[in-house]
């Protein structure tokens, strides 16, 4: 009987490892592509923008589950001296597979070098990341 009970226990953990080593880890949930600058159309910009010129932060993301994620799109834009400027985001949620094309506006109202910075996390509250962060250097004028 003991031995019985013993080779069950083995076979459980054995099963519960064998099926973990299978899952996504935590950056590997989602991927963020092609992070860019467009225009309101949707036409890309050049990392040389004007004053009051309106642009958009881009990314894509991609769900690489077989279930549905929460997700949020931040995006910062930092200044010369690492001062966040802009904070922005949308949240949502990403079916199976989903790929999606999110994008924050931003429109400077000094000149200078900024950075964008852009996070995909599981939520506000729970800021688990789903990818790497990108970046975009953007120089007003």
């Amino acid at each position: 009987m003991i031995v019985r009970i013993f080779s069950a226990l083995v076979m459980i953990v054995f099963l519960v490892t064998f099926s973990s080593a299978f899952a996504l880890s935590e950056l590997e949930r989602a991927t963020m592509n092609d992070p860019r600058l467009e225009n309101a159309f949707g036409q890309p910009v050049d990392d040389n923008v004007n004053v009051n010129q309106q642009i958009q932060i881009s990314a894509d993301i991609i769900n690489n589950q077989e279930k549905s994620q929460n997700f949020v799109y931040l995006v910062q834009i930092k200044n010369e001296n690492d001062f966040i400027v802009s904070l922005g985001w949308i949240s949502g949620q990403l079916t199976p597979n989903q790929k999606l094309n999110p994008s924050l506006s931003w429109t400077p109202n000094d000149s200078g070098e900024f950075v964008a910075e852009i996070f995909v996390w599981e939520g506000l509250v729970n800021h688990s990341a789903l990818t790497n962060y990108s970046k975009i250097d953007i120089f007003v004028s």
